[in-house]
């Protein structure tokens, strides 16, 4: 089997698969995609390679990355992400970091944080999608958690849970670093 021909048959078992999790018809796919019906007929039969923007349109309107939707693996998967895969995404001079641990796409983005603040530090963030939910537990410190104006102090030990369609923020008023473990989960557009 060719490179190619793995990848048409990687595409097709993936294609069905996240159209079932989504729970999409056929037509309620193509519409998303501003694809034809035919062509994701087509796709999931394996009887063609459609282009990069076709996929990339179709990978969108499942809510999945493009890199989801081509990979090559079959069955169960676990990933495992070793501390130099893990990807700093923030820091200040202060020594303040987030760091994504790990994240899945099933039922919707699904992501794990290590977050560093620093005495004096915060981070600010827009609200997200409708349905979208984060989860902390602070390991040190106390983090002053702002959601929608309002504050709300996390001692060492304590764990929160929050909307996040609402503007919220992250501080560190203390005297010493805040560490927390983060997750957030982002539902599906539907």
């Amino acid at each position: 089997m060719t490179d190619l021909d793995q990848l048409t048959q990687s595409l097709a078992r993936n294609l069905k698969h996240w159209r079932a999790e989504r729970g999409y018809t056929l037509d309620a796919l193509a519409a998303r995609a501003g694809v034809s019906r035919g062509m994701i007929i087509q796709i999931e039969q394996a009887r063609t390679n459609p282009s990069v923007g076709t996929t990339v349109k179709i990978a969108d309107a499942l809510g999945v990355s493009i890199t989801t939707l081509l990979d090559y693996e079959q069955g169960p998967q676990v990933r495992i992400v070793a501390p130099s895969e893990a990807v700093r995404l923030w820091s200040t001079e202060a020594g303040s970091s987030t760091t994504l641990l790990v994240g899945a796409e099933a039922p919707g983005p699904y992501e794990l944080w290590d977050w560093r603040l620093m005495p004096g530090d915060s981070s600010a963030s827009d609200p997200h999608p409708p349905g979208s939910v984060e989860l902390l537990h602070v390991r040190a410190g106390t983090l002053t958690l702002v959601v929608d104006g309002a504050e709300h102090a996390v001692p060492a030990g304590a764990s929160a849970t929050f909307e996040a369609k609402v503007a919220h923020g992250y501080r560190n008023d203390g005297t010493e670093p805040v560490e927390m473990t983060m997750s957030v989960i982002i539902p599906l557009a539907r």
